[in-house]
């Protein structure tokens, strides 16, 4: 008697980023036939690289912060980071140089509570923060991060109940009043604060449940990925196309199609020119939700209006550069960063709510050639930041001072400020190649709402299961994952939200991370 062979069930993942290559990985696990269809020529999404003339720069993230989110996300496929990754530990974690101050702040890998005592911190007050810290991310983890909340149940586990007061509290109060209460050292509180800048907001404006970052970078250290960000993407795009996922380059997603309140596939355009449609019983889409909501579904499967959109935060745009430097810069950490005296000013024209006042900026600079071979024998290579309002009118980078005019003049601005904070009075004469990233350039390449660097800010309006859905409420087989839904902003946010994808299909309503290949 012939048994019947049940197909095996098709996705669709849009988008190569983090969050597309992660979910790829996980449903091919799965049993899913899974396509990958990418708009650049490359896989990566925001975590890019470009080579030129003998330098290497990554065009994105560069912490890589919560090892534990990567280690289990390896874990899923019966590996581990120290098998797909070669990690270093930084020592200082970081460097800050703070206006007005002739001397930069070491933050040390393994002291950075005593470093801070030095610097100003009351011992007792501090270690009560970071302990705070520490039991804020356990709870974070073990009850919100992993959680899809299309249950109930998800607000009714004991362990969730238990901790629903302190959970309201940390939601409720700002991070900067709650930094205050702990230190009243200024250059303590922007250390202690600037982490709200990785979550696309201010430390007043974030809620001080995001005090859980400080134990990242204080207390379990930083660590760096040989290769750099690129190299984790090689592991996530290895383990999906090792699993049967094929990644397609070059494919624009023009619409994703229904019927019968299901979505059915999605059609797509050829970089090389032609067009075609790809069935799935699921489609997943790692695009930008903006994009997702207003160019890819049809008006009747959108989950927000148009004057939803006009109310939330984009968060934060950002003008990079890349700078490759003749001679050594070892006034410079491979990660530092320049705090502005009156920093709160600098948020409030981040976020459009005083107009953009020019230097001093507080802003951030990646020198991984002090821990990595990425610049010819004899130089440097430096990676800027520079956070600014979300407002694609600012115009586009290029190379060689070749963007637009605000876009390098906010380059050549924090060229000067580098030199001047950091003591190296002839690095603008010492930059020998040159590349320029602004607003327009992430709304053209990556499709960012408003520009924005990011992704939504992490307000309370905008956090946990305010920001976005994961499924679909009005298109059976619709996922979303990525930095602009559930959970959030970020390489390890991208990484936990491919894993709610795959928790949703599975009907899981629980708020841990999936049990590791071979456990249980």
């Amino acid at each position: 008697m012939n048994k019947t062979v049940t197909p095996p069930r098709t996705a669709v993942v849009i988008g190569a980023g983090f969050s597309g290559l992660a979910t790829a990985a996980l449903l091919a696990r799965e049993g899913f036939q899974v396509t990958v269809l990418e708009a650049q020529e490359t896989v990566g999404g925001r975590a890019g690289q470009w080579q030129h003339q003998g330098f290497r720069f990554e065009t994105g993230p560069s912490w890589y912060l919560m090892p534990e989110v990567f280690e289990h996300f390896f874990s899923l496929f019966g590996t581990s980071a120290e098998q797909e990754l070669d990690l270093v530990e930084l020592n200082p974690g970081y460097r800050v140089f703070f206006e007005e101050e002739d001397d930069p702040f070491d933050v040390p890998a393994r002291s950075a509570a005593e470093a801070l005592v030095a610097l100003g911190a009351d011992e007792a007050a501090l270690q009560s923060y970071l302990d705070s810290a520490a039991e804020t991310y356990r709870l974070a983890v073990g009850t919100l991060l992993y959680s899809t909340f299309t249950s109930a149940r998800s607000f009714l586990e004991p362990k969730v109940l238990k901790q629903l007061p302190r959970l309201l509290q940390l939601l409720t109060e700002p991070l900067d009043t709650f930094i205050a209460r702990h230190t009243a050292d200024q250059r303590v509180q922007k250390i202690l604060g600037y982490p709200a800048v990785f979550l696309g907001t201010s430390p007043s404006a974030a809620p001080s449940m995001y005090h859980l970052m400080s134990h990242l970078d204080l207390s379990q250290g930083v660590l760096y990925p040989r290769g750099g960000f690129s190299s984790v993407v090689a592991a996530v795009a290895r383990l999906a196309e090792d699993h049967g996922a094929v990644v397609r380059t070059g494919c624009q997603a023009e619409h994703i199609t229904a019927a019968k309140g299901r979505a059915t596939g999605v059609h797509f355009t050829l970089r090389g020119g032609g067009r075609e449609f790809l069935p799935a019983d699921v489609v997943v889409s790692t695009a930008d939700m903006h994009v997702t909501e207003t160019k890819l579904l049809t008006p009747e499967h959108r989950l927000t209006s148009e004057r939803s959109w006009r109310r939330r935060d984009p968060g934060p745009s950002a003008v990079l550069a890349m700078l490759g430097v003749r001679g050594p810069l070892p006034e410079l950490g491979h990660h530092s960063l320049l705090f502005t005296q009156d920093w709160q000013k600098g948020f409030d024209e981040i976020s459009g709510k005083r107009p953009a006042g020019g230097p001093p900026r507080s802003l951030y600079v990646c020198r991984p050639s002090a821990t990595d071979d990425v610049a010819p024998a004899g130089h440097e290579n430096l990676f800027v930041l520079v956070p600014i309002t979300a407002d694609t009118a600012l115009g586009a980078g290029g190379t060689d001072g070749g963007g637009d005019p605000q876009v390098e003049n906010v380059v050549d601005e924090s060229i000067e400020q580098i030199a001047a904070w950091a003591g190296i009075p002839d690095l603008p004469e010492r930059v020998v190649v040159r590349r320029s990233i602004g607003p327009a350039d992430f709304e053209r390449d990556f499709g960012a709402w408003r520009g924005g660097a990011l992704g939504p800010a992490h307000t309370l309006r905008q956090s946990a299961f305010l920001r976005g859905p994961i499924a679909s409420s009005k298109l059976a087989g619709m996922f979303y994952a990525g930095a602009t839904t559930m959970p959030g902003i970020g390489v390890p946010m991208c990484l936990i939200s491919a894993e709610l994808v795959l928790k949703a299909l599975r009907g899981d309503t629980t708020s841990a991370p999936m049990e590791a290949a071979g456990a249980g």
